[in-house]
């Protein structure tokens, strides 16, 4: 069981995280074109080695939360990970310097230009419930995985790749349609052999995909996007927001304990 009681703020230049009123917290990123990185994010496992990461099953998350915009440019959301990457598609990697496959089970919000899929006939984009589980693959094979990821930019052996990853990566995910500007209450609960995501008290996905331990709690907004289509290449980059984009949130609760969170933020 996970003893994390804090989330810790990390952002971007210009970007915010503030108590707006009594328990509601607003995440926030500055306006701006597609040529900079953007993010605020809170977190429990930032200064941690993946192995020591806080949260194992059983865990239940309850978050109450609204968006500033039904399409955010880029990517928003909460729910459990393994922070994969150490090179920086997102969220940095801490003292973790070796990228392995991802683990994660979130409630998870992108924009079109992202396809964040491995399986065909899985969405890759809008308003998600979604999990993967990996096998654990040895440290000397992610790495060469990581130093052949320009591969991915040819199609043909992106195709290729694509389809190897189907072996080791396993997913599930089911497209909500949800007014996500309009405040709901999020509910995900996890177990070794299942995982289930409520909305306001409604079931979204149940699934027996259910991520490896341990992993970490993350809350964020960014412009980034991620694209792995069947029949193309790995595209990544940012994307502009004309306006502010922010998400806000209130009542955080991790194992039915309130988490409180720092006010005092680190830059990335």
């Amino acid at each position: 069981m996970g003893k994390s009681t804090r989330l810790k703020p990390w952002l971007t230049k210009e970007a915010h995280i503030k108590c707006i009123e009594q328990k509601v917290w607003r995440l926030e990123i500055p306006a701006g074109t597609g040529a900079g990185y953007r993010l605020a994010q809170l977190d429990d496992y930032k200064s941690l080695n993946r192995d020591t990461f806080p949260w194992k099953p059983p865990f239940t998350l309850n978050i109450r939360a609204r968006a500033s915009s039904q399409t955010i440019p880029g990517t928003w959301g909460f729910g459990l990970w393994n922070d994969p990457f150490s090179f920086s598609l997102g969220f940095g990697g801490g003292t973790r310097r070796v990228p392995v496959l991802p683990n994660a089970a979130w409630f998870f919000f992108a924009s079109p230009q992202n396809y964040l899929s491995f399986q065909d006939d899985l969405p890759g984009a809008g308003n998600l419930a979604a999990t993967f589980r990996t096998r654990g693959l040895p440290a000397p094979i992610t790495m060469v995985g990581a130093l052949t990821l320009p591969l991915f930019l040819i199609p043909p052996i992106a195709r290729l790749l694509r389809r190897f990853g189907t072996r080791y990566v396993h997913q599930d995910a089911k497209h909500i349609k949800l007014e996500v500007t309009a405040w709901h209450n999020y509910q995900l609960l996890w177990e070794e052999d299942q995982v289930v995501f409520h909305i306001d008290g409604e079931p979204q996905l149940t699934t027996s995909i259910s991520p490896h331990a341990p992993l970490g709690l993350v809350i964020w907004v960014d412009n980034q996007f991620l694209s792995f289509p069947p029949k193309d290449r790995l595209r990544y980059g940012t994307l502009p927001n004309p306006n502010p984009s922010w998400i806000e949130i209130q009542d955080v609760y991790a194992n039915g304990k309130e988490l409180s969170i720092d006010k005092k933020s680190k830059s990335l």
